[in-house]
């Protein structure tokens, strides 16, 4: 089969010594192209290119933000028989969407169970989910951002918060760590306005309205992400089997905020109680927001929104497993 490496050279838990082992292992089975990435934005170029021409399997190296470009570009025209088949080998420091398809945290690992899956043909179709932001200029202008495909969550709010403050500290030469997302939460929850003057609503198909928010989550996998080896379930019934669960919280204090994440935490998590809402199974919802909010897909900050249209899309892509 021909296939296509989408290699990020600054992965976090990668080296060039063991990219040059994976290329070799990779190429035992595969015709294999290797592209490193050069520029945010460039995984997305090259996994629109794979399907215009006509690879097998794309293979991405590197963390969730390189699955999540080189996805979107494979799905740059929507799904369909054409777009190549994405295997995805752990590089980051979190690796959500490789730890849900199974995925072996070791890279030499996950490379010869991709290639094992290969040859027995071990693949399937997963849902995922599109999300376009609303953005108004100073001129109060308003448009819509294309849709972005994204593999595992969407958010607005707290998280796409905390998210833009470990993103600073890491441009700062701060190593991706769970302490590091613990310090950078705690200080945008006791330091922000948000969570005492929440600006979001949540528009549900056939519901009335949920105001007051000041997080809201959406997911397509379970757990939604991790704090090194723990698992943060907020939405434990999510699955790429189903459409888009939802996660939210309204206004509430320390205690509780921290009550409430020990129960996505737990063995058998079942987050409930004052100042929390959640849906299962949706096929699309809307967040509207009082004043502008950053916004997030699959771990990566995309700038402030007004606004987020979200929807699942069944069977989009086929993974190896």
């Amino acid at each position: 089969m021909r296939a296509l490496l989408v290699a990020n050279p600054a992965a976090t838990t990668t080296t060039a010594k063991v990219r040059d082992v994976l290329v070799r292992a990779l190429s035992t089975d595969l015709r294999l192209e290797v592209v490193e990435t050069t520029h945010r934005g460039h995984a997305r170029e090259l996994g629109a290119q794979a399907t215009a021409d006509g690879y097998d399997v794309v293979v991405t190296l590197g963390g969730d933000g390189t699955v999540n470009e080189t996805v979107d570009g494979m799905l740059a025209d929507g799904p369909g028989p054409r777009v190549p088949t994405l295997a995805v080998v752990p590089g980051g420091s979190t690796n959500v969407f490789a730890r849900a398809l199974g995925r072996s945290r070791d890279p030499v690992e996950a490379i010869a169970e991709i290639l094992d899956s290969l040859r027995a043909g071990r693949t399937r179709r997963i849902s995922l989910g599109t999300a376009s932001a609303q953005q108004t200029d100073a001129a109060g202008t308003v448009r819509w951002t294309p849709p972005r495909w994204f593999v595992f969550a969407a958010g607005l709010g707290f998280d796409a918060d905390v998210i833009r403050r470990v993103e600073e500290q890491r441009s700062r030469g701060h190593r991706s760590t769970g302490s590091l997302y613990v310090r950078a939460g705690t200080r945008s929850f006791l330091l922000g306005a948000d969570r005492r003057r929440p600006p979001m609503t949540l528009h549900v198909p056939g519901e009335q309205p949920t105001t007051g928010l000041f997080l809201c989550l959406v997911s397509n996998v379970s757990p939604w992400t991790y704090l090194g080896d723990t698992p943060l379930n907020p939405s434990p019934r999510a699955s790429f089997d189903t459409r888009l669960d939802v996660f939210a919280m309204g206004r509430l204090g320390p205690l509780r905020m921290l009550h409430h994440l020990r129960q996505t935490m737990a063995r058998e998590p079942d987050p409930r109680g004052r100042g929390v809402h959640r849906w299962h199974d949706l096929p699309d919802l809307a967040l509207t927001c009082e004043r502008p909010q950053g916004w997030q897909l699959d771990g990566d900050h995309l700038g402030v929104a007004t606004g987020l249209r979200v929807r699942s899309v069944g069977r989009a892509l086929s993974v190896v497993l």
